[in-house]
C-alpha cells in the first residue's frame, strides 16, 4: 500500500464528506493505493455515524471510535498502530489541511528521501492571539530541539516513512514534538514544506490558550528525557555536588573568619547570627537532595526494562 491517511477528529461531522470526497479525487486522480484511518476521539455529534456510512461507501476508509475524549496524541497512537501504507500523512479534520498537498509529500519521503516531512503554514488564516504566540512557541521548540529548519512543529499535515511511525511513542500532548521525537529516536533526516493554510469552514478550534503553557512544559520534558533520560545522576549529581560544595566553602569561610577574629581579640557575633550560615546550610541540604534525587533515578533507569531497547537499523 502506498499512503496511509491518519485523521484524529473531534465533533467534524460536517467537514468529513467534504474531507473524504477530496481525498478520494486526489488519490485516484494519481493512482495511489491507500486508506483513510479516521479516529473519532469521543466526538458528542454525528461524526462517528458520518465514518460508518463513509466506510460502507468506500473501503478504504477505516475508522477507531475512543469511548471518551482522550486527545489528539492518543488519536495518533492508535492510528499508526493500524497504518499499513509505506509512507504515512497526518492531516486535521476541519479542512485547514488541503489534500492536494499529499501527492508532493510523497515524492518528498519517497524519491528525495527524507524520514519525515512536517508542513509550515507561513501564511496563516488565525487571529494575531494565535500566531504570535505560535511563533515564540517555534522559536523555542528549534532552539531545544536542534532542528533548525522547522518553521512550523505543530503544523497538523505531515508526511512519515512507515519505519519512523512504528518506532516512535506519541503520549500525552507530544504530538506537538513528533520531529523532536523522531529525531531523538535516530530519523534526523528532517524536512520541510510550505503548505496551504484555509480559514476554517465549519466548527470551532478545539484547542485552548492553555496548550501553549503545557506546550512549554511537555518540551522540557523531552529535551530533559533526552539529555539525562538513562543518566539522571548527569544532571542531579552535577548540580547537587556544586550546591553542596557552594555551600561547604561558605560555611568553612565563615568558621575561618570567626577564628581569625577570636584569635586577634576581635569582637565578632555568633556564626549563627549570620545570615550567610542559613543559607550556606540551606545550599549543603538542597545539594544533598539533588544528589540523592539524581541516585535515585539511577537506580530506577538501572532497573528499566527498556534500558537496552536500541533500535538496531541494520545486521548483517
Amino acid at each position: 500500500m502506498d499512503i496511509s491517511i491518519v485523521i484524529p477528529l473531534f465533533n467534524e461531522a460536517e467537514s468529513l464528506p467534504e474531507l473524504h470526497a477530496w481525498i478520494k479525487r486526489v488519490m485516484d486522480a494519481h493512482q495511489f493505493s491507500y486508506e483513510v484511518i479516521f479516529i473519532d476521539d469521543g466526538s458528542k455529534d454525528d461524526s462517528w455515524k458520518i465514518i460508518k456510512e463513509l466506510h460502507e461507501f468506500d473501503s478504504n476508509v477505516k475508522g477507531i471510535k475512543f469511548r471518551r475524549n482522550y486527545g489528539k496524541s492518543p488519536g495518533l497512537y492508535c492510528g499508526f498502530e493500524k497504518a499499513q501504507g509505506d509512507v504515512v500523512i497526518t492531516m486535521d479534520a476541519d479542512l485547514q489541511d488541503s489534500p492536494d498537498e499529499i501527492p508532493e509529500f510523497y515524492r518528498m519521503i519517497t524519491e528525495d528521501g527524507y524520514d519525515l516531512v512536517s508542513g509550515w503554514k507561513k501564511k496563516r488564516y488565525d487571529p494575531l492571539s494565535k500566531t504570535i504566540p505560535t511563533k515564540l512557541f517555534n522559536a523555542t521548540a528549534r532552539k531545544f530541539s536542534g532542528i533548525k529548519n522547522l518553521h512550523d512543529f505543530n503544523c497538523g499535515i505531515k508526511a512519515y516513512k512507515k519505519e519512523v511511525i512504528k518506532n516512535i511513542e506519541v503520549y500525552g500532548e507530544m504530538h506537538r514534538y513528533i520531529p523532536f521525537i523522531a529525531k531523538n529516536a535516530g530519523f534526523d533526516n528532517i524536512g520541510e514544506k510550505v503548505v496551504h493554510h484555509q480559514a476554517r469552514k465549519y466548527g470551532v478550534t478545539k484547542f485552548g490558550f492553555s496548550r501553549f503553557f503545557n506546550g512549554y512544559l511537555d518540551l522540557l520534558t523531552l529535551w530533559f528525557l533526552s539529555k539525562f533520560g538513562v543518566r539522571p545522576m548527569h544532571f542531579f549529581g552535577l548540580l547537587g555536588s556544586f550546591m553542596f560544595f557552594l555551600g561547604f566553602i561558605a560555611v568553612v569561610i565563615l568558621g575561618i573568619t570567626k577564628i581569625y577574629h577570636l584569635n586577634s581579640g576581635n569582637p565578632y557575633p555568633l556564626v549563627t547570627d549570620s545570615p550567610y550560615f542559613y543559607l550556606s546550610l540551606t545550599s549543603m541540604i538542597i545539594g544533598c537532595q539533588l544528589f540523592l534525587a539524581g541516585f535515585i533515578g539511577e537506580l530506577i533507569a538501572r532497573s528499566a526494562p527498556e534500558r537496552n531497547n536500541y533500535k538496531i537499523e541494520k545486521n548483517i
